[in-house]
Parts: structure tokens; C-alpha cells; sequence
């Protein structure tokens, strides 16, 4: 079985990092290193547990414009960035190269865009791809080839999400994640899903029918207020599903590349991790 790919979701381990980890972890002149600190170590524990052929550091807009066109709430809710987090977002791109981890980008669309991309781009090759993140949107994108790797607590290892593991945990195939998104609603990127209707009951209708669309199709079948609730909201729930569902993009295939254990140690050095810096040494031998 040929080594997987390894799709990370930066933001989301930026932003991880940045609030699990004290700002008092600064480099040289007093500037927090915390979240870069914390991204490295996440992805070297990842690469240790799942040896990779490549890791792919992935980046993307905030907020994808058109998402924000469909409903002007997406994301709404969610604070500016910290300056002391944006400063380490700028430098991230620059670490995480010189560790040997391409770094993909989008203007246009999010992260979990760029991996859903390059994860498709990798299983049509012939690959296995592994989605390093804690955003269940990219749930949708399991399938044979691809699965979610979701880091443990504390010393805990990763552990991987395969199609039978989403089906465990809401009851449907990852085929269905989006229909179910819209309806459950996301609270993390502020689409409210179809009033009063929650976790079992989208799952349930789902079940039942197969699909959002056939849902409000026969919603006259449904209680009252579940009827009401589809029906009143047709058209805003098959918005919410498109902007749950992710979007392909043309980016080409990542080459292997090895862990640079040396050059992340510069690198780190330089940006005043020296601990780091000497475990990186330590790795590279």
C-alpha cells in the first residue's frame, strides 16, 4: 500500500495551536511563537504516527467570497484574528517550506477547498490521501482512498476517520455529510440549518429519503412542524448545502518530498524556537 499524502489544515491548527498554547512561548524579541510552535509539532506527530509521501501545508481565503454572496452570515460570527496570531500566520508559510512541506494556497476559496482538491488530484492518481483537520465539513470527502486524521488529546496518537466511522457517528454515508450540514445547521460557520430540526432528526429524514432535496419533496409526509420547517426554508436550505459543499480546484499533483529535518531546524532557529531547533536536529540525525 503506497504511503498516503498528507493534506494539512493550517488555519485550523494555527488557530488550535494558538489558543491552546500559553503567548508567553516567544522567540528572541518577546514576539508569541506559540501557534507556529504548536502547527509544527502537530504535523511532526502526525508524520511519526502516519509516514507520508508528502505533507501539504494548505492555506485559503477566511471566507470564500461566493459562500458569503449565497449568505451574507457565513462565518459573521467570528471575531478579527488576533495580531499576535496574524503575525505568526504571515511567517508560517516560510517555516513550514523549509521543512520540505509544500505549501498550497487559494485567493479565492478555503483550505478545506485546496484539500478536498489535492486529496480528489491524489486518489485519481492512484494514492491514498489523509486530511489532517477538526473541521467536519471535510467529512464529505472520505471515501475509500481518503480519510479524515484526527489528532488524540495530549499524548494520545491521531486516529483516522473512514467512511464506517462517519456513518458510526451520524448515521449516514460521508455522501450525505452536506445535506446533513444542511439541515443539522453548523454553528462554527454560522448557518442555523432548518428550524427546530436537529442532529437525529436530519438524520432520520435523511434515512428516510435519501437526500435534502427529496426531504422537502415529500415534506408533506412529516409532522407538522418538521413539514413547516423544510418547507417554510426550501430554498434556504439548499443554499446552506451549497455552500457546505466543497469546491474542486485545478492544482497539480505534489512530487514526494521528504521531511527536511536540518532545514526546519534553521529555519526554527531563526525564528526563535531554539528548542525546536534541537529537536529537529535530533530527528534528522
Amino acid at each position: 500500500m503506497p504511503q498516503p499524502l498528507l493534506l494539512a489544515d493550517v488555519p485550523w491548527l494555527l488557530y488550535r495551536s494558538f489558543f491552546a498554547l500559553p503567548s508567553s512561548i516567544t522567540d528572541g524579541d518577546g514576539r508569541p511563537v506559540n501557534a507556529l510552535l504548536g502547527t509544527v509539532n502537530a504535523l511532526l506527530a502526525a508524520t511519526a504516527a502516519r509516514p507520508s509521501r508528502a505533507v501539504v501545508a494548505c492555506f485559503g481565503a477566511e471566507g470564500a467570497r461566493y459562500r458569503i454572496e449565497l449568505y451574507p452570515g457565513y462565518h459573521a460570527q467570528r471575531p478579527p484574528m488576533p495580531d499576535e496570531l496574524a503575525d505568526q500566520w504571515a511567517r508560517a508559510p516560510a517555516l513550514l517550506e523549509a521543512l520540505g512541506w509544500t505549501v498550497a494556497d487559494s485567493d479565492e476559496l478555503e483550505a478545506d477547498d485546496v484539500m478536498f482538491s489535492l486529496g480528489r488530484t491524489e486518489t485519481e492518481a492512484g494514492g491514498e490521501a489523509l486530511l489532517l483537520t477538526g473541521d467536519r465539513d471535510l467529512f464529505q470527502a472520505v471515501d475509500d482512498h481518503t480519510r479524515v486524521l484526527s489528532l488524540g488529546k495530549a499524548a494520545d496518537p491521531p486516529s483516522e476517520i473512514d467512511a464506517a466511522e462517519v456513518r458510526r457517528r451520524y448515521g449516514i454515508d460521508p455522501s450525505l455529510v452536506t445535506d446533513f450540514i444542511a439541515l443539522r445547521g453548523d454553528p462554527s460557520d454560522n448557518l442555523p440549518g432548518a428550524p427546530g430540526i436537529g442532529e437525529k432528526t436530519a438524520r432520520d429524514l435523511l434515512l428516510t429519503y435519501g437526500s435534502l432535496d427529496a426531504a422537502i419533496a415529500h415534506a408533506i409526509r412529516e409532522r407538522p412542524r418538521v413539514a413547516a420547517a423544510l418547507r417554510d426554508n426550501a430554498e434556504l436550505l439548499q443554499t446552506f448545502k451549497r455552500i457546505a459543499t466543497l469546491q474542486r480546484i485545478d492544482l497539480p499533483r505534489p512530487p514526494d518530498r521528504a521531511t527536511d529535518f536540518v532545514g526546519g531546524a534553521v529555519a526554527a532557529e531563526a525564528a526563535g524556537m531554539r528548542r525546536l531547533a534541537v529537536r529537529l536536529r535530533e530527528l534528522g540525525g
